[in-house]
């Protein structure tokens, strides 16, 4: 088999393994100054790093042999233009250490394209492997320039592939690139899933223009008249996109369409909300009903940023409301349901991700008692 062949000519590789606010408060609206927080938007049950490195090291111990060097043996192999086969790629792709190992695996999958762009990967998708190790090695440019090059068109299938290089160019502050790859996805004809619309509302966020709030307001209505599933998190994206463009309205008509608004994060919007229409007696009420008698440390309580209280200072300055208000601020500090977090911090949290089931997957066969390999390659 050509898996084999290939395994015996090669050897196992050597082995690597702002904090920043929503905005600064202003009157009346939030400033344009927000600098992005680093932090990831998919979680670890998409972007699947961790199960990535570890099959990795697990075939790097597999693949010895002889005295070659697997990514030189296909780099002459692409010099001869020979055949690339399905296996011999798979393995590529598992093998690779450094960005001079990916443009090799780049070249390796234009081949591979070219020679079979008419026929099913069965059911292995070679892009979200290839957006992992770009993950890994920190390539995000290159990332996106791959998903962006037409020569692959119909190789990055799945949303997946997307899906990750978006988040890592989010990561990196790199918002107009993580636009065009979101473009390149929606031209290339694969379907946006309920991660691509999160990342694409953050995205808009995060730019905070008025050609992001234009590209959030159509992918809302795209949605909504397709009758597809929005996310609370896309929508919470947007309600905010929408106070920092200071359109108080549409923030109100957003949020009034999340399904469900009992999270910390709706929370806190509904009270931004309020303080920036005005409406400080009605955000006051908002805090003081949230407020729980201090308890069990196990019992869930309501927080408020502080952001927040700032902000209804300000909107309180002068007024009679300022005694209610830091009653109401004394109260949340006494049951320690007062955060420094702010809206940018709750917005740009990594979710935690599904829980992994308590029975493990089988790792020896029964019959055999020997390691089960067959899913080292898989995606």
């Amino acid at each position: 088999m050509a898996l084999v062949r290939v395994v015996c000519c090669s050897r196992s590789l050597l082995r690597e393994s702002s904090k920043a606010a929503f905005c600064a408060i202003s009157h009346p609206v939030w400033t344009e100054g927000c600098v992005g927080a680093k932090r990831h938007l998919l979680s670890e049950d998409v972007i699947k790093l961790q199960d990535f490195q570890q099959r990795k090291l697990a075939v790097a111990h597999l693949v010895t042999g002889s005295n070659g060097n697997y990514i030189e043996f296909f780099r002459q192999k692409l010099q001869r233009s020979e055949l690339v086969l399905r296996d011999e790629l798979k393995l590529l792709l598992h093998l690779c250490q450094s960005a001079e190992d990916m443009v090799i695996a780049r070249d390796a999958m234009f081949r591979y394209h070219s020679e079979n762009h008419n026929l099913a990967h069965g059911d292995f998708k070679f892009g979200p492997v290839f957006m992992r190790l770009c993950y890994e090695l920190g390539l995000e440019d290159f990332a996106a320039a791959t998903l962006k090059d037409t020569k692959l068109k119909g190789f990055f299938n799945d949303p997946t592939s997307f899906n990750i290089a978006i988040d890592m160019l989010f990561t990196k502050g790199q918002y107009e690139a993580a636009l065009e790859v979101l473009g390149a996805m929606r031209s290339q004809g694969v379907p946006f899933n309920k991660d691509t619309l999160t990342l694409a509302f953050g995205t808009c966020y995060k730019l905070n223009n008025k050609e992001s709030y234009k590209i959030c307001s159509s992918l809302i209505d795209d949605v909504q008249s397709k009758g597809h599933f929005m996310p609370r998190h896309a929508y919470c994206f947007a309600v905010a996109l929408a106070l920092r463009q200071n359109d108080i309205e549409n923030a109100q008509a957003l949020y009034l369409q999340i399904m469900s608004t009992d999270s910390r994060l709706c929370q806190n919007l509904r009270v931004a909300i309020l303080a920036m229409a005005g409406g400080v007696s009605e955000a006051l009420s908002v805090l003081s009903a949230a407020i729980v008698p201090t308890g069990p440390s196990f019992v869930r309580r309501p927080e408020f940023s502080q952001e927040l209280v700032d902000l209804l200072r300000l909107r309180c300055e002068g007024q009679p409301s300022t005694e209610n208000l830091e009653g109401v601020v004394t109260r949340l500090v006494q049951t320690d349901q007062l955060t420094q977090e702010t809206l940018d911090d709750m917005l740009c949290r990594t979710p935690t991700g599904k829980r992994r089931p308590v029975i493990e997957e089988r790792k020896t066969s029964r019959r055999t008692l020997r390691l089960l390999q067959s899913s080292l390659l898989t995606e």
